[in-house]
């Protein structure tokens, strides 16, 4: 069976691929991936904090004006350069010990330093990017407006400025999710990404304080994801990656029923081993086997609803049928 397929412009052997995670910051762990049979793999996001956090870590900078005066923004470029080149150095060693895809993953706050940051994993190698820019408007200030212009100015910017692929990772906030997903995919972007795992907040109640939920996710996360892949795939100018909740060949194929041509794995090989790639692929393999599709083109995008389709219509059809028993 031919699991080949295209994604953000690139050839993949598979469909699966490793998202962004901890596990993507290892080379030799990379390559047990390529080995296993990873399509392509997402690095560890560089975050702008982190940087920022290893210049006052770095540097002992409480009032930096105070303590440095002028000489503080060239000690902070040096510090920062050197966090930053850690992680290049990373990427040129990945390039030459894998032959599959390395996509870069980028997360900042401040405009300048999307730009800056994307035209060095460029100059590192990267294959493509991936840009985290899962947004949580929890500003009462923030309008649904400035989270676009946000989107639109970040991407304008990028576009003009590097020459490899770009992908969006986006989290699950749009006031007017489906509207905002394709006007994304109209900006001349190459994919995107549904959907960003935000770390939950949990509460202690011995402590009486705010704490972190567990990170990873769960299996019933992936129907959300699933849902509006289904919903947009047929209605966008460019690539789904599907992420979230995929924990079984079962969830790969579902994924690429609904119309992805990429799926992302992170949590399964946390819980599983790196050693599941080979059996999400595995699944795949058999499932196509039986089925009869001699390749990925024969069967993605077969669920997905239709762009004159009334997806309200379709849902409600589903809806109907399990609680009225409508045939």
């Amino acid at each position: 069976m031919d699991t080949k397929i295209k994604y953000l412009g690139l050839e993949l052997k598979s469909p699966v691929i490793v998202g962004s995670c901890g596990l993507t910051a290892d080379v030799d762990k990379m390559v047990e991936m390529e080995k296993a049979g990873a399509g392509a793999v997402v690095l560890k996001s560089i975050f702008e904090e982190q940087i920022i956090h290893d210049i006052k870590k770095n540097t002992h900078i409480v009032a930096p004006t105070d303590n440095y005066g002028d000489s503080y923004e060239y000690i902070a470029m040096h510090v920062a350069d050197d966090s930053l080149e850690k992680h290049f150095a990373m990427i040129r060693e990945a390039k030459r010990r894998l032959t599959i895809p390395v996509i870069g993953s980028i997360n900042c706050f401040s405009y300048e330093n999307w730009l800056t940051y994307a035209k060095k994993f460029e100059d590192a190698g990267c294959d493509a990017l991936e840009l985290n820019m899962a947004i949580l408007p929890y500003e009462t200030s923030l309008s649904a407006d400035d989270v676009e212009r946000t989107y639109t100015q970040i991407i304008n910017t990028l576009r003009k400025s590097v020459n490899i692929p770009i992908s969006i990772k986006v989290g699950a906030y749009f006031t007017d999710m489906a509207k905002q997903l394709q006007q994304l995919s109209w900006m001349g972007i190459q994919g995107v990404t549904m959907f960003n795992k935000s770390v939950e907040v949990d509460i202690d109640i011995e402590n009486e304080t705010l704490k972190n939920a567990s990170y990873l996710s769960v299996h019933e996360d992936m129907y959300r994801t699933l849902r509006w892949v289904a919903l947009m795939s047929k209605k966008m100018r460019c690539d789904i990656s599907a992420s979230t909740g995929v924990y079984s060949a079962d969830d790969v194929v579902k994924m690429l029923l609904a119309g992805a041509n990429s799926v992302q794995v992170v949590s399964c090989l946390y819980k599983n081993g790196i050693g599941a790639v080979k059996e999400l692929n595995e699944g795949l393999q058999a499932w196509m086997q039986k089925k009869g599709y001699a390749n990925i083109a024969a069967f993605r995008g077969k669920l997905a609803v239709q762009p004159a389709e009334k997806a309200s219509v379709a849902m409600r059809t589903q809806f109907m049928k399990y609680f009225a028993e409508i045939s």
